[in-house]
């Protein structure tokens, strides 16, 4: 894994001060604050290694996976003054519909941009949070907490092997899987762990079919193809040899570009506090009091309206929080939506759960919180927004 100080930092609508030799990106006009970006997946076979983690033993890594509950639950606080501001005039970026594709969801009033982020943890192990699709000028981009993008757990760098898979359920991927190629997050988040900017944005390659019907657990009747072994190189996990000495790789079907297969949300930025919000997610664990409310095997909503909060602990001094009995591990990274319409299931991305909490102290988790998205936000989204990721197939 990319050690931390090797990213390469932006102060938007200024010059790079320190970054990775022969890399260059333009900052975007009207950002504001510091972009960080790392490189997660860089090459279209280093993509394939990723999907290869993921599906090979018949997908044992991808269905075993837990939910990443590190920094899930927090001390949050509903406070009556101060809190979060707008730091220059409401601004929205327009959602898109898509669904071209197959598949299908069991509550049609559910969002398909919704699903979930795999990811190898500073543990070594397979975990997973909430995200969305959410609209770019390529189709390719995801939202999520910060902290299900970041190590900030071992302080060490990116989670490893991140792949996203829209409309997860119950270990299907009706639209394939998409893997990560670059993640976008604050500078006072990556530096600083910053509460306040625990937020991320990913490109994503193209999506790639998996198994029959997108049922995980078929991978094992994919074809495959006879390749050079040279050409994969370091890269021998996800080549099978035959008995005459020939070797085999999976054979990638393109399922084509995230957006273009669920559509994307919209984004809203110094938008109001007490705005109602859809929250949607995969929320899983136990509250407090070892109540066992959700599975994280289906995507669940809860809705109300935001308010000002805080939580000292992760450094969140100018959160949103909303009215939610989501329990933290799964339901991290869990998309806010303002105005949502449950006819076209689209709406405008206004938060990420990057916590829950407890705060009548009955052992129920009642609230979850999220970063206020403002104008230095939407300059994280815009430098992510215009990169271009294409297919691994």
């Amino acid at each position: 894994m990319n050690t931390r100080v090797k990213r390469l930092i932006l102060p938007i609508g200024g010059v790079a001060v320190a970054g990775l030799v022969g890399a260059s990106m333009a900052a975007p006009a009207q950002a504001a604050g510091d972009t960080a970006h790392d490189t997660l997946a860089g090459s279209g076979l280093a993509a394939k290694n990723v999907i290869a983690y993921w599906l090979n033993q018949k997908a044992s890594n991808l269905l075993h996976a837990t939910p990443y509950g590190y920094e899930s639950q927090v001390s949050a606080k509903h406070i009556s003054s101060g809190g979060p501001s707008a730091d220059s005039k409401p601004g929205i970026v327009s959602p898109i519909g898509g669904g071209s594709s197959g598949g299908s969801l069991k509550n049609v009033n559910l969002p398909r941009t919704t699903g979930k982020v795999f990811f190898r943890g500073g543990d070594g192990r397979p975990h997973w949070c909430s995200a969305t699709s959410v609209h770019s000028k390529y189709g390719n981009l995801v939202a999520t907490a910060g902290h299900c993008v970041y190590d900030t757990k071992t302080n060490r760098a990116t989670m490893d092997r991140w792949v996203f898979i829209p409309g997860y359920y119950q270990g299907k991927a009706p639209w394939g899987i998409y893997v990560g190629k670059t993640a976008y997050t604050h500078y006072d988040y990556d530096v600083y762990e910053d509460g306040d900017r625990d937020y991320a944005f990913v490109t994503v390659y193209n999506g790639i079919k998996a198994g029959r019907g997108g049922d995980l657990r078929n991978v094992a009747e994919w074809s495959w193809k006879q390749v050079d072994r040279k050409t994969y190189a370091g890269h021998d996990r996800f080549l099978r040899k035959s008995k005459g000495g020939k070797y085999y790789v999976v054979k990638f079907t393109d399922a084509g570009r995230l957006e273009s297969n669920v559509g994307a949300q919209g984004l809203a930025y110094n938008q109001k506090v007490g705005s109602s919000v859809y929250v949607f997610g995969y929320p899983s664990g136990s509250h407090p009091d070892g109540n066992h409310a959700f599975t994280g095997q289906t995507l669940k909503w809860s809705y109300g309206k935001t308010f000002a909060a805080k939580a000292p602990s992760v450094k969140g001094e100018e959160l949103v929080g909303v009215k939610s009995s989501f329990t933290g591990e799964g339901s991290l990274g869990s998309s806010w939506l303002l105005r949502y319409s449950s006819s076209k299931r689209l709406g405008y991305l206004n938060g990420v759960t990057s916590g829950v909490a407890d705060t009548d102290g009955n052992r129920r988790i009642d609230t979850s919180v999220s970063p206020y998205f403002d104008g230095e936000t939407y300059g994280v989204y815009k430098a992510a927004a215009s990169n271009w990721s294409g297919s691994i197939a």
